[in-house]
């Protein structure tokens, strides 16, 4: 008999973690779809005439970011609409044309920008979220929490005495 409730405990507490565990990550997951939790896709930045007077000056332009994220597979495409050249890491973009770079590699730098006024762009490359990433989190967080449920299940609740007939 107290085979059987234990045994009953150990499931309820480890399925129980898992469901939670499940719970947690899937909510993680719903929040971050707009970021890594997406398909590769091509990533556009118009520099917009008169960019390099106001960095010249030392005014950003507003509608540029100085840092952006993006996963593995990317394709940021840089459009120059300036009267000046402007580079972004290894490319040069002279004005009315365009440049692309390949995001192949997971990484975190800080590329040489000459439409920033700080002179740099932060770019920041990561891992895609896949569905081996996801049941990692949802067992990463379920099997401890399992754990510690089946510790209490066993230890903390009384177990109720049969008295035989």
């Amino acid at each position: 008999m107290l085979r059987s409730v234990l045994a009953r405990r150990i499931a309820i507490g480890m399925l129980a973690g898992l469901a939670i565990g499940a719970l947690i990550s899937e909510a993680t997951y719903f929040f971050l779809r707009g970021g890594e939790a997406r398909t590769p896709e091509i990533i556009e930045i118009v520099i917009p005439a008169g960019t390099a007077a106001k960095v010249q000056n030392g005014q950003a332009e507003p509608s540029l970011p100085t840092a952006m994220t993006f996963v593995i597979g990317d394709t940021l495409v840089v459009k120059n609409q300036d009267s000046a050249t402007h580079q972004l890491g290894p490319l040069v973009i002279p004005p009315g044309t365009s440049a692309s770079l390949q995001l192949d590699a997971t990484r975190k730098y800080a590329a040489s920008c000459s439409f920033q006024p700080g002179r740099y762009f932060g770019l920041d490359v990561r891992a895609p979220l896949t569905l081996e990433t996801r049941i990692v989190g949802i067992l990463q967080a379920g099997l401890p929490l399992g754990f510690l449920l089946v510790l209490y299940g066993v230890f903390a609740l009384p177990y109720k005495k049969v008295v035989p007939v």
